[in-house]
């Protein structure tokens, strides 16, 4: 289905990994979330996980997870690896002084370090990111906590602290960055349907929405000496921010801004026909 009626514009380049994607479920999860081995340490995710951490332990791995996600991440494996590209900065120009009091990132789920990726976009030391809980227990939780993970919490006392937390960052005018695509599958080239909880918190605190996308080149130059001739290099690239309209019901307003969100993602994506709509809704019309 996917690829079946996915049409892009000429020169588009898609990368062929062999991946079997789903054509029927776009949120099914295709990542294995890899759990240590030892319950020792283990996070709960209630009233009792720390989303707002102030103590020395956390201010010194999160000095370690700044070295990690700028230089061992961002220049040696998005740089170098990966060939990392930033394009449409120029579009947030006019709306300086907006994102000054705070934004919302959000961005397809393509690939393990997009995340940083879109740090490296905007050169923000913090942006804070919503996340599936179970990955902070998994072999890889340590770098999801500091490069600024949130776990999307599990029990009401949890969503309390986590709205707490969230509810701080703002007051701080920090960004946050979500997938609303809500899984991750490697090197999907179109955009599937948006979750709406991305565009109800940037409602909610009044957020513009950057809409930015992750798209592909083929690996060429010298390039091909970081990495397997077929992974491809990636671009980032930047939309325009869009802006509530508050006169308008809180609802309409909510799917407004996610439809004109996948409508520039998928424009910027350089697809005339994406399979998915924005709306997961319509798919079972």
């Amino acid at each position: 289905m996917q690829y079946g009626i996915l049409k892009n514009k000429e020169g588009v380049y898609v990368p062929q990994m062999g991946i079997d994607y789903p054509t029927d479920d776009p949120y099914r999860r295709l990542l294995k979330v890899e759990v240590e081995d030892s319950s020792k340490g283990k996070y709960q995710f209630d009233e009792t996980y720390p989303y707002l951490d102030n103590s020395w332990s956390y201010k010194w791995n999160d000095f370690l997870g700044f070295i990690v996600k700028w230089i061992l991440v961002g220049f040696f494996n998005n740089r170098l690896h990966f060939g990392l590209k930033v394009e449409g900065k120029e579009n947030i120009k006019p709306f300086k002084d907006a994102l000054k009091e705070g934004a919302m990132c959000i961005c397809n789920h393509v690939y393990v370090f997009d995340a940083v990726a879109v740090y490296q976009a905007f050169h923000r030391f913090r942006i804070w990111i919503p996340m599936y809980a179970k990955h902070f227990n998994g072999k890889s939780g340590w770098f999801m906590r500091y490069v600024g993970g949130l776990p999307i919490p599990e029990t009401r006392g949890g969503i309390e602290k986590y709205n707490e937390a969230l509810d701080k960052h703002h007051q701080d005018k920090e960004w946050m960055l979500v997938f609303p695509e809500a899984v991750r599958w490697d090197w999907y080239q179109p955009i599937r349907p948006f979750k709406t909880g991305a565009f109800s918190m940037a409602y909610k605190y009044d957020l513009p929405v950057i809409p930015t996308v992750v798209t592909y080149r083929p690996r060429k130059g010298i390039y091909r000496l970081f990495g397997k001739k077929d992974t491809p290099c990636v671009t980032l690239k930047v939309g325009e921010p869009i802006i509530f309209d508050k006169t308008k019901p809180r609802r309409d307003e909510i799917n407004r801004v996610r439809d004109m969100s996948h409508a520039s993602m998928v424009k910027m994506a350089g697809i005339e026909i994406n399979p998915w709509p924005a709306n997961p809704d319509e798919e079972k019309k």
